[in-house]
C-alpha cells in the first residue's frame, strides 16, 4: 500500500492531507514499519531535515521511531475512539453483557 493508494481509516482522510511525493513512495506494514522507495523500486532512508536543509538524523532508526510515533498515535485515537480498551485481565460475562 503506498500513501496514495488506499485510505488510511474511514472518515480519518478528510484530515490528513493527501499529499503526492515526487520520485518516492512510501509503503508500511505492521511488522515491517515505513518501506520508502524511489519511483524505480530502489530503498530509501528516511531523514529529519532542519529548516535550513541540514540533515540532522537519517536511517533506518529514524523510520522506526516514525513508526512508532504512527502507531502510538493510532493506539491513543482508537483508545479516544472508545474502539480500543485495555482491561487487566479477560472479560468476564458481565462484561460481554455490558458491551453488548
Amino acid at each position: 500500500m503506498t500513501t496514495r493508494e488506499k485510505p488510511i481509516a474511514q472518515g480519518l482522510t478528510r484530515n490528513v492531507p493527501d499529499v503526492p511525493l515526487e520520485g518516492a513512495v512510501i509503503e508500511a506494514t505492521i511488522s515491517k514499519g515505513f518501506m520508502p522507495a524511489s519511483i524505480e523500486g530502489k530503498p530509501l532512508r528516511m531523514a529529519l531535515i532542519d529548516s535550513e536543509g541540514q540533515v540532522v538524523d537519517a536511517g533506518d532508526h529514524v523510520a522506526w521511531a516514525a513508526w512508532k510515533v504512527c502507531i502510538q498515535a493510532q493506539h491513543n485515537f482508537w483508545k479516544g475512539e472508545g474502539h480500543l480498551v485495555v482491561h487487566a485481565g479477560p472479560p468476564t460475562p458481565a462484561d460481554k453483557k455490558a458491551a453488548a
